[in-house]
């Protein structure tokens, strides 16, 4: 289901990660689909779908698909439904999401008290962090990494229980609309094969 019968070459993948071939409505219709025809019910499908995307909104991004994947397996979700749904982040959304994460969570942080001064700029803490790792720089870069991934991570939780909320239930009712209105296609397709083999029946006794 999941297969190309001709595989693309690397590049194209990559390419498409970025842009899809076909743009970005047809590329989100042809996910619909995929998931739709997963197997599982509806609240599996977009249980699953909606931990891959809030996901999505956590600083972690090496583990996305292992955290998506284990959350959905835990409460009955489908697995393949997390991986996709984890497409929410992608190359063009993760600086805005990044972004909004950080601020988030400074917000938070300077709400609680834990931080009183006001935070240094986005683009000034990875700035940091760059020239600490290229001169090796192990405490400057353990510093600069710990005051981005605090706030990251602090902001991810509110962000993660909207984003499930917000991708959970669009889904369930799009994958229900979608099974409902497939098997009644099925159904009334095995119907007209039953009326056609009647009346090839009843023309072959007919004198």
């Amino acid at each position: 289901m999941f297969k190309r019968r001709n595989p693309l070459p690397r590049i194209e993948v990559i390419r498409g990660w970025i842009w899809p071939r076909r743009g970005w409505m047809r590329g989100g219709m042809y996910t619909m689909h995929r998931l739709s025809r997963l197997p599982g019910s509806g609240y599996s499908i977009a249980c699953g779908f909606a931990f891959g995307s809030a996901v999505s909104f956590t600083p972690f991004v090496g583990l996305h698909l292992v955290l998506a994947g284990a959350l959905a397996w835990l409460v009955g979700g489908n697995v393949l439904a997390a991986w996709i749904g984890t497409l929410v982040g992608n190359p063009w959304t993760f600086p805005f999401i990044w972004l909004g994460l950080y601020k988030l969570g400074n917000v938070i942080l300077q709400a609680e008290d834990v931080i009183s001064e006001t935070p240094p700029d986005f683009t000034d803490v990875f700035s940091n962090m760059w020239e600490a790792a290229l001169s090796f720089d192990l405490n400057g870069f353990a510093e600069s990494l710990s005051a981005v991934i605090l706030p990251m991570t602090v902001a991810a939780v509110p962000c993660f229980i909207i984003a499930w909320i917000v991708s959970y239930f669009p889904m369930k009712y799009l994958v229900d609309g979608f099974k409902k209105r497939r098997m009644q296609r099925l159904l009334k397709k095995k119907q007209k094969k039953l009326a056609a083999a009647a009346k090839s029946a009843g023309e072959r006794l007919t004198p």
